[in-house]
């Protein structure tokens, strides 16, 4: 699909009527329907055609977009689809999902740590959203595009989260300043606290 020619279309409907150069929306007409004879008949007339060519281009624009939003969620649908392939497979249930936790999580800063958690509710989520896309009736929808997109919208939004969220836990490094510092045992509390009191005395 031309689309600098939707462009164009839109550009030359957004100029005032009296502005307008009918020509150049003859000639775009043309492009689209490629109908000389309506196009010669335009040209020897331009004012008596104005409206028609106004209709006409309209008619076309609004067809030619709905085109193109329906080949945008086509093409997210693939991406949905490579997605639920990668991470939501049987591979990626939560004995799987735990595989993926550092051997020192718990060193790290509990910002850090939240991404991991963040993460299974974020797959859980997904989870929800695609058994709710694969459950949706498009038969009789008026327009099932816009029925689906903004689940698809959402999926891919999750993903992108996720693969965020992987990236920055999985690369934090950790060093003396930035490492939890373990808890002191109970025990060594009350060594501790017995040998201050002996002190005392």
């Amino acid at each position: 699909m031309d689309l600098k020619l939707n462009q164009k279309i839109q550009e030359w409907l957004a100029q005032d009527k009296a502005q307008r150069d009918i020509a150049a929306g003859a000639l775009m007409l043309l492009q689209l329907s490629s109908n000389q004879i309506l196009y010669r008949n335009i040209i020897r007339n331009p004012r008596k055609y104005a409206d028609m060519v106004e209709y006409q281009l309209k008619k076309y624009l609004d067809f030619r977009l709905k085109q193109l939003t329906h080949e945008q969620v086509e093409q997210m649908q693939k991406q949905v689809d490579a997605i639920v392939e990668e991470q939501l497979s049987v591979s990626t249930e939560a004995a799987e999902f735990k595989k993926g936790k550092r051997e020192d999580h718990d060193q790290l800063p509990d910002e850090i740590q939240a991404r991991y958690v963040e993460n299974l509710s974020i797959l859980q989520q997904m989870r929800e959203l695609h058994l709710k896309l694969r459950s949706l009736s498009l038969e009789d929808a008026t327009c099932p595009d816009s029925e689906r997109y903004p689940f698809l919208k959402e999926l891919i939004k999750l993903d992108k989260q996720l693969h965020e969220n992987w990236d920055i836990y999985d690369h934090y490094v950790v060093t003396s300043s930035t490492a939890k510092t373990t808890k002191t045992s109970t025990s060594a509390k009350k060594a501790k606290s017995t040998g201050n009191k002996k002190v005392k005395k």
